[in-house]
Order: structure tokens, then sequence, then C-alpha cells
């Protein structure tokens, strides 16, 4: 024992080298350390415990056998999304257990659920991300986001404005990118801007409120607007990605929905909504008088200072923006409509998205960036920092979305939602939204995707309703996440800088949800009747055996 300092020195190889502290009194203590991994345990047991009573039960009903798919593909999915949702397994490898657990348990063969993890939707995300990857590496996207920004923050300043400012750059940057990384990138920019505010203790009452509120709307500018920016396009969030696998899964006989075909709804559905986001942040967070009170911290200056560090756009960044234009031009052009094909008609329909955006990130090897001597745009260390956790996910999305088809499980599971076959026309997208908003606040946006869908395609065809009619409503439905901050992690990243509460989250995230299911009760029944031809005959679309 070390008298001067109290510590105490064992030869018991079991004691730990350093002192251990109980996080709850400020102090680790072995005991804690010990019940977190014990509880960790549980929930990894817990997986295949429940997996082994869905079976037990299944045989004790009757009802099938251990030779019955469908009641194995249950069994699989309480184990599944077990480990999802407490995430006692990282969620990357859970979202490979598809790849053993559907072979052991009989519901698909190896090559077909690998075959689920790459096909032209993964290609289409791994290239984009890629991109992502080279935009963020040459701070394309602060430059960018500081640019626009300037132009919304004028003299006298109005806080409406430079809100409205923030929230379209952020909205536009998830429009190409994922709206996780959208939210990352973007707030450190707007907290920037924050940081020229004055501490609390040296504002007075009126100031500290306006200043307060100000300070609210702008993280929940951030986080929203990458939400809703990402509806926009295949790429801005994984749901409108595993919709589209899903759709081609379920549907391959059918036109596929192509990156245009989706922005021709998406846009302005998103557009619709922000303007709705903007409009409720200036009535609970602008108040009259807040421009004169915030004016004396927030100029161009600043902002002007910022780019300025930057320095002029140099020969990399002037060559990746025009890759990703060229990649924006190729996703808009492939497939334009029916009467005016695209490019993609040239190679007889063998092309897809895909395939322009790993085209398009494969360039970025090639061209160097006139740094060094020969030096690329980008090297594969670069992509170490792809989100394979997404992809892998997106993966284990398209293999549930298969067993569930094939297994014959929606058939079952279907039942859930019976109530909405009697719902009339127009409330059908209301309803579905509301019911995967719903489930959305209490998991990940790509896993309530990926249980719903399968479902609503089983109902649509007891309705005798065209399939999207219901599976564009619930997938948007499961990205309006906004009211706690464990709905996505876009949330949270808005919820750790200190700004913003729950109850500041309930207060926006309510109306804003009630704008977003209205907006799908208008535009779906009309612009998505002419984007989507939801009022083509029902006969006509064929689900895959």
């Amino acid at each position: 024992m070390n008298e001067g300092s109290g510590t105490v020195y064992s030869d018991d190889p079991r004691t730990p080298l350093l002192p251990l502290q109980d996080p709850i009194r400020g102090k680790w203590s072995f005991n804690s350390v010990r019940s977190i991994l014990t509880l960790n345990n549980f929930f990894i047991l817990l997986g295949p415990l429940l997996c082994g009573i869905v079976c037990l039960c299944v045989k004790l009903n009757g009802s099938g056998g251990g030779g019955d798919s469908r009641w194995n593909m249950l069994a699989v999915l309480v184990w599944i999304f077990t480990w999802w949702l407490t995430e006692a397994v990282p969620m990357p490898i859970t979202s490979m257990s598809p790849l053993f657990l559907f072979p052991l348990f009989g519901i698909s063969s190896a090559d077909d659920v690998a075959r689920s993890y790459m096909d032209d939707v993964i290609s289409l995300v791994l290239g984009s991300f890629i991109l992502a990857l080279a935009v963020e590496h040459y701070n394309i996207h602060r430059r960018l986001a500081l640019n626009v920004t300037l132009l919304f923050c004028r003299d006298p300043l109005n806080p409406s404005l430079l809100l409205l400012g923030i929230c379209a750059t952020t909205a536009f940057v998830s429009m190409w990118m994922h709206n996780v990384a959208a939210a990352v990138m973007m707030m450190p920019v707007a907290t920037g801007i924050l940081q020229r505010l004055p501490p609390p203790d040296s504002r007075s009452t009126l100031e500290k409120i306006h200043v307060t509120k100000f300070c609210k709307a702008v993280v929940l500018g951030v986080i929203y607007s990458a939400a809703v920016g990402g509806m926009s396009t295949l790429t801005g969030t994984g749901v409108n990605l595993i919709l589209v696998g899903m759709w081609k899964s379920y549907f391959p006989e059918a036109n596929p929905i192509s990156f245009s075909t989706w922005f021709f709804f998406g846009f302005p559905l998103a557009l619709v909504i922000f303007m709705a986001l903007w409009t409720i942040l200036c009535l609970l967070y602008c108040k009259r008088g807040s421009g004169q009170a915030l004016s004396a911290y927030l100029d161009r200056a600043h902002l002007k200072r910022e780019l300025d560090l930057l320095g002029p756009m140099a020969f990399a960044e002037k060559m990746i923006l025009a890759v990703f234009s060229m990649l924006i031009v190729l996703w808009m052009t492939r497939n334009i409509t029916d009467d005016t094909p695209g490019w993609g008609s040239l190679f007889d329909g063998r092309v897809g998205d895909g395939t322009a955006s790993v085209l398009m990130a494969t360039l970025l090897f090639i061209i160097p960036n006139k740094k060094q001597q020969g030096e690329k745009l980008m090297d594969w260390k670069k992509c170490k920092e792809i989100p394979w956790n997404i992809i892998l996910l997106l993966g284990a999305g398209f293999a549930i979305a298969e067993g569930v088809r094939s297994s014959g499980l929606t058939d079952v599971l279907s039942g859930m939602l019976e109530f909405l076959e009697a719902a009339p026309y127009w409330a059908i997208a209301p309803a579905v939204s509301l019911v995967s908003g719903t489930i959305t606040e209490f998991t990940s946006n790509n896993a309530a995707t990926t249980l719903v869908i399968p479902l609503l395609i089983e109902l649509a065809e007891t309705m005798h309703s065209h399939p999207l009619l219901l599976m564009v409503p619930g997938a948007i439905g499961a990205q309006f996440a906004f009211l706690l901050p464990t709905g996505t992690p876009s949330n949270i990243v808005g919820f750790t800088t200190g700004h913003i509460e729950i109850k500041d989250m309930l207060t926006t995230g309510i109306p804003l949800k009630v704008a977003g299911v209205l907006a799908l009760t208008v535009l779906m029944p009309t612009l998505g009747a002419h984007v989507f031809g939801t009022d083509q005959l029902v006969s006509n679309f064929q689900k895959a055996k």
C-alpha cells in the first residue's frame, strides 16, 4: 500500500491495474462494470432465447412445424430485431446475421441471401459514399455552406432569413449524401455561428430569451432539414433505397423506380415539408425584436472571415464538383419518361443508377489532384471511413424482405394492418404514414421500413390497390422521426449540442409530423398518381414467386 496516495497494490492478478469508477457516484467500481457486462450478455442471449420460444409456441399450437419456413422466418425476425433494438451485438454484425440464420433455419440458401447484399442499389450507395468522402476531405461542403449562408445574412440582420439559409443549405447537402452525414457536417457550421453570441451571464433578460430561442431554432433546423432534404433523392437516406430495393425484389417485371422518378415526387414533397418546418421554427423561436438583439453579434464579417480562411478553390475541388455534377446529370437523364428515353436506352436497359455512381467514383481514383506528383483525387486509404454499417444494414433489409416474401410470412403478418382495408382512397396515405411514423420513433428508420413495407405490399394485394400507394407513404412516414432524440442519429447530433431538450423536439416535431402527413395526404393521390402510376390497373403488377 502506498500511504501517500492511498492506493492499494495487490499481488492478486484479478485485481484491476487502474482504479475503476462508479458512473453514478462519479467513481467507477468493479461491480458496476460487471453489471453492465452482465446486462449486455443477457441481451445477447435474449435474441436466440426469444427465437426458441417462438419456435416452441408454434409447435405447441400445432400451427406449424420445424419445416414451416413462415414460422422459422418469424423466429429469426424476433432474434434479429432483438439484437437491433438492444444493440447487444454491434449493428453491422447483426446486419450480417441473415447470412447464417437463413440457411440454418431453412429459409433460403446461402447464395440467395448473399445476393441481397450486393445489387444495383448497394452499388448506388457505395459510389455515393465515396463521392461524399471526397467532398468532405476537401472541405467542399464547408465552402458551400458558408457561401450559401453568407447570401442570407444581411444588414440589418433578419433572423428568419438567416435561419432559412442554414436550413436550406443543410437540406441541399442532405439531398446528395446520407442525412446523418449531412447533420454531422452542418452542425459545426451552425454552432460556429452561434458561438458568436455572448455567454448567458452577460445577457439581459430580454436578450437572453431571444438568443436562447434562436439557438434552439438553428439546432432544430439543422437536424430536421437533414431529414427533410434526404426525402428528396434516393441517395439522401437509406429508407428510400430500401423502398426501391424491395420494389425491385417483389415486382421485378414492373418499371423500376429510378433516381429521376423519385426526384419528381420526392423533391416537391420535401419542399412543402421544408417550408412548413421553416414556418414552424419562425413562429416558435424567431419573435419580434430578435433581429435587434442578435444583430450586434451575427454579421457577415464573421462568415466572410471563415470563408477567406479556406482560400481560393483548388483544382481538386473543382474536379470533384465537376464529377459530382456529372453524376447528378447521369442520374436525372438515365430514364426520363416513357416517351422520352434517357441514355440508359442506349444500353438496352442493362445499366442502373449504381452503374453511374460507381463509374463516377472510379474517376476520382484516376484524375490527379495536382497537389503532389502521382497523387489522385482519392485513394483507398480515405475510403476506410465508408460507413459500412449502413451498407450492411441495407443488405440485411433486402435479405429480410426477400425472406419474409419467399417464406410466406407476409400472409400472416398482414393481418396486423387489416384495419386499413376499410380506409377510403384519400385516407390510405395518412393512415399508413401515421403507422410507420409511430413505429420509427422507437426504432431506426431503416428497421421500421424493413418491418412495415413487406406487410404493406401484402395488404395492397388484399385491398386490390397499387402497391406504391401504400409503400411510398410507409417509407416516407418512417422518416418522420421528429419527436425523440433516439428516433434517428441526426436527432442525437443536435441533442448533444446542449441547446435543445426533449420538450423542444416535441413542441416542434408534433406540428412538423402533422404537416408531413398532410403533405402526403394531398400529394400522394395527385402527384404520386402521375409519377408512380398508382392509378394503373392492379392486375399489371404480379409479385415475384
